[in-house]
């Protein structure tokens, strides 16, 4: 199966002419209906609900968390947590709360990311940023909540009947994932890139963890509230590193050729901060072949090691379609 990835149609605007509208928020190829729809409306309500109840503050903090956390994004770590619970033969909803967090870890990534001190930037997901809509401060403080509230929400999935050893397990690989070893000095590492001469083992060592870290997390964590044995949790967090290193692969060649309106941030800033990418460090024919060749592999993987796996394998699909 050929999994060619999605060309931007479009060009970045030349610099002086007007900002594009804000565009509104559309769902990914594949998301728009059927099974995968259902989980992610599913998903949407149950995150929202225990934002707004277990996830209080006061005043504008509040405010602060809940844009951050719900403001209208692809949602596919999540979603990959609860195909993933559904392909080793769980039952998709009893992993509700471990997708809450992993979507919470990675709006607290986002948040935070996108600080003047990191990489800076006034748009994600169609809208300012949350240190542009809030200031910086709360920026700050409604990522540090939200990392914490992640694992507050982890810790439900024993009200789901997920053994309380499950329950440690997964809030070892979260902590694992969003920590020092993984995203955070991902982020580190990609800082200090910048500017600089890359190479693919360096950008490659960048993408797993700032990326590719917290997918395997989503689908062994997934796997891990369906009830599957150790050997299969850990092959599926395996394999959602090379996922999460070719979704990275696609996301700089789309940072690379796309507009504002297409991704909901602004494009063409790789390249002008010097990131460590995969086009820069390959070329881009180079790293449009090598992200196909490892969503083929994760395919075929999946096919081969779990015959429940048709909707996680959809995603996947959905991931090496999308064009923002």
């Amino acid at each position: 199966m050929s999994l060619a990835l999605a060309t931007p149609r479009r060009r970045a605007p030349a610099p002086g002419s007007r900002t594009p509208r804000t565009p509104r928020p559309r769902p990914l190829e594949g998301l728009a209906a059927g099974p995968l729809a259902l989980r992610l409306r599913h998903f949407e309500h149950y995150l929202k609900s225990t934002i707004r109840t277990h996830a209080a503050a006061p005043g504008k903090l509040g405010e602060a968390i809940r844009y951050a956390a719900l403001s209208p994004g692809k949602r596919l770590r999540p979603l990959f947590v609860l195909t993933a619970c559904e392909a080793v033969g769980g039952r998709w909803r009893r992993a509700l709360p471990a997708a809450a967090a992993v979507e919470c870890v990675h709006a607290f990534s986002l948040v935070h990311d996108d600080l003047p001190a990191m990489d800076d930037d006034d748009y994600r997901r169609g809208r300012p940023t949350t240190h542009k809509r809030f200031g910086e401060a709360l920026g700050i403080l409604a990522g540090d909540a939200l990392i914490a509230f992640a694992f507050e929400e982890l810790a439900r999935l024993a009200e789901h009947d997920v053994t309380a050893a499950r329950v440690v397990a997964a809030t070892l690989l979260l902590a694992r994932a969003s920590g020092a070893g993984e995203l955070i000095a991902g982020q580190a590492l990609d800082l200090a890139a910048e500017g600089r001469p890359v190479t693919r083992r360096g950008v490659t060592a960048i993408h797993e963890r700032k990326t590719g870290a917290l997918l395997g997390a989503s689908l062994a964590i997934g796997a891990l509230a369906g009830g599957a044995p150790e050997r299969d949790v850990e092959r599926l967090r395996r394999i959602g590193v090379r996922l999460g290193l070719a979704f990275q692969i696609h996301d700089d060649l789309l940072n690379a050729g796309s507009t504002l309106g297409q991704l909901g941030k602004r494009a063409g800033t790789d390249a002008a901060r010097g990131k460590a990418t995969y086009p820069r460090a390959v070329g881009i024919p180079r790293a449009r072949t090598e992200a196909a060749r490892l969503l083929e592999g994760v395919q075929a993987e999946l096919a081969r090691g779990w015959p429940g796996s048709l909707h996680l394998r959809r995603l996947v699909m959905a991931v090496a379609s999308r064009d923002r």
